[in-house]
């Protein structure tokens, strides 16, 4: 979950503090997170990188 006015109501809500709780990183991503890999990936040091899913999701989702 990113931290943006869309995702502010389930925030405070009980759902949203427990989906907080369930990420391992225990906080909500701000949307510069998500801006600096966005760059990262328009960027010349990702001219070798192809169809990789990249999780922003601080943990909550780690393939095996």
């Amino acid at each position: 979950m990113i931290d943006t006015p869309m995702t502010a109501e389930h925030r405070d809500s009980e759902g949203g503090r427990k989906t907080i709780a369930q990420t391992p990183l225990q906080r909500m991503g701000q949307p510069r997170e998500v801006a600096a890999v966005v760059s990262f990936l328009c960027s010349d040091g990702a001219s070798f990188i192809t169809g990789q899913v990249i999780h922003i999701n601080g943990g909550a989702f780690m393939p095996s």
